[in-house]
């Protein structure tokens, strides 16, 4: 062997491993690639429509308004969720500001205080369908690289990570993700109660063009006990808004007048 190359091999290999561990992103890297892919980096407006089925046939809908604003800050978002259907809910409003959560009801001009995981409709709790950044909530943990099924059942090359909560702000204690390599697109996301219990399994699903980027348009939660409770969540009309502050304030709420 030409005794130069034995001289440079230890030198050869210890480019070879800088060079693999500058190509790895790190998992908070990740993970904050992955939110600007759900979520916009103005503030804005979109419909939710929840739909609960049950062993695959449709049982409840529920149709919504978010308004999200992320804080200049705390880089987290505000949100106003008002109801706009069935006729019985109309002009109910969630408001979720830092880690404070209330319910409006205007038959009663009263807001409550409730918990983020507190169940809106059938597998979708109110923290599931506010707008959050998973990178300010959360410190992530890169688990490894893994081939993952999405809900088409087609093949994603992913980083595998783990999430444990950060702040009082996250909803969940602890969230496993996959996040497709090659996209930062959220795949898949398992999360846990804080026993360790798995609550619900989510896929990210139907990437479509909004608000100049591709975001998914449905995410399906599927129970954790029970496969045959499934809540999809899907996203439409998506568009810039700009958004009073005074909108995030639990006493504006009985003032709030949207069309």
């Amino acid at each position: 062997m030409n005794r130069l190359f034995v001289r440079l091999l230890p030198v050869l290999l210890a480019l070879a491993f800088s060079g693999a561990a500058l190509a790895t992103p790190s998992a908070q890297d990740i993970v904050a690639a992955a939110d600007k892919v759900r979520n916009p980096g103005q503030p804005f407006r979109l419909t939710n429509t929840l739909t609960e089925y049950v062993g695959g046939s449709p049982r409840d809908r529920v149709t919504l308004v978010v308004y999200a604003k992320e804080n200049p800050q705390t880089h987290q978002f505000s949100n106003v969720v008002r109801y706009v259907d069935p006729p019985r809910d109309t002009g109910k409003m969630v408001l979720m500001n830092g880690s404070n959560m209330w319910f409006y009801d205007p038959s009663s001009k009263v807001s409550v205080r409730i918990s983020p995981q507190q169940r809106l409709m059938g597998q979708a709790s109110d923290g599931d369908v506010v707008t959050a950044n998973f990178a300010r909530d959360y410190t992530a943990k890169l688990i490894g690289e893994e081939t993952l099924e999405d809900a088409d059942r087609k093949n994603r090359a992913c980083w595998h990570l783990n999430l444990t909560a950060a702040s009082d702000e996250a909803v969940y204690s602890r969230v496993e993700y996959w996040v497709e390599k090659d996209t930062n697109r959220p795949v898949k996301g398992k999360f846990f109660s804080d026993s360790g219990r798995l609550l619900k399994i989510a896929y990210y699903h139907k990437y479509v063009e909004q608000l100049g980027g591709m975001r998914p348009s449905e995410t399906i939660i599927i129970d954790a006990v029970d496969q045959n409770l499934v809540t999809t969540m899907s996203n439409s009309d998506m568009r810039a808004q700009d958004i009073p502050d005074a909108w995030f304030q639990r006493e504006y709420l009985p003032h709030l007048t949207v069309e």
